[in-house]
């Protein structure tokens, strides 16, 4: 048994598990400003895949991010692969990193495994720092 099904359970062929993470309450809207993109994009840059070098955000691991007009943030994500030990972990961190922002309500992160994430979807920077280039 893999430690990612002793700690997962084993499961049908193409199934993932589920992994979401919520931090942070609702904000006042009317004192206190929605957090922009910029700066939600800035937080997820903070946040490292502890195997690789380089932030998840310029990974290209955010496939998506919805920020609604009462301050409560939605982020899809994924990891390099569906295994990856941290799994677990990494909508947690997200979740955290964004919702210290100012403006930042409720943050939900929701690792999502479709489409799978390929090296294509990294920035050039991040190529760079791993000398993909």
């Amino acid at each position: 048994m893999t430690d990612f099904q002793s700690q997962f359970g084993a499961m049908a062929p193409g199934e993932q598990p589920d992994f979401t993470a919520t931090e942070g309450a609702p904000i006042d809207t009317a004192t206190t400003p929605v957090a922009t993109e910029d700066q939600v994009i800035t937080a997820l840059r903070t946040v490292h895949d502890p195997e690789i070098p380089v932030n998840i955000y310029d990974l290209g691991l955010i496939y998506d991010t919805t920020i609604h007009d009462d301050g409560t943030i939605e982020i899809e994500m994924s990891l390099t692969a569906p295994g990856c030990p941290v799994a677990g972990e990494m909508p947690g961190e997200v979740a955290r990193a964004v919702a210290a922002l100012p403006g930042a309500g409720e943050v939900t992160a929701r690792l999502v495994w479709d489409p799978p994430w390929t090296p294509e979807r990294m920035s050039e920077d991040a190529r760079l720092a791993l000398g993909m280039f």
